[in-house]
């Protein structure tokens, strides 16, 4: 089975990622599979974000720089996973974030959907990784604004600004 959690990162450790929003449910007929995610916050990020995160089976220590946009430092260790739980259990800031991902292959590029539970139910966002900041990618019809640059789609700001609290104007960017 295809390990769907191995990053693509450059040589010095930068995650190139754009997030958009979707149109409809098209992307639906194409996923292929999915994961069942928890994951917390550990720290107040002032230089960067230290989470951890789990699956089913398998949990990892993330830590990420705080830059905004398309390109920024990220760190990512795989760990035992009760610890995985006990972390988010007792040290992650509540709410925690819950997700489904999706995996879903378009042209040369795997796009994950979050799906999110919980204190975010409601939203959906697709996110691909790519090579460099002006890789080209086939953008398929079911994919709607951009909102990398966006923080409000942050998964650091969904766990202290939860969907379920933004308001209309939140959501229009006003």
């Amino acid at each position: 089975m295809r390990d769907f959690y191995t990053k693509h990162l450059t040589a010095t450790n930068l995650e190139i990622e754009r997030k958009f929003l979707l149109k409809g449910d098209a992307w639906r007929i194409c996923a292929h599979h999915c994961e069942r995610l928890r994951q917390g916050y550990l720290n107040n990020e002032t230089y960067c974000s230290v989470r951890v995160r789990t699956t089913d089976d398998r949990a990892w220590l993330n830590i990420k720089g705080v830059t905004i946009g398309v390109q920024r430092q990220e760190f990512e260790y795989e760990i035992p996973l009760e610890d995985g739980h006990e972390m988010l259990n007792t040290l992650s800031k509540k709410p925690i974030i819950e997700k489904v991902r999706y995996f879903v292959e378009a042209g040369q590029h795997l796009w994950e959907i979050d799906e999110f539970e919980g204190d975010n139910q409601g939203l959906i966002v697709a996110e691909i990784e790519l090579k460099h900041p002006e890789e080209e990618f086939e953008k398929p019809d079911w994919i709607g604004e951009e909102v990398t640059h966006d923080v409000r789609y942050y998964n650091t700001s969904l766990s202290q600004h939860p969907y379920k609290n933004w308001d209309k104007k939140d959501e229009d960017g006003s």
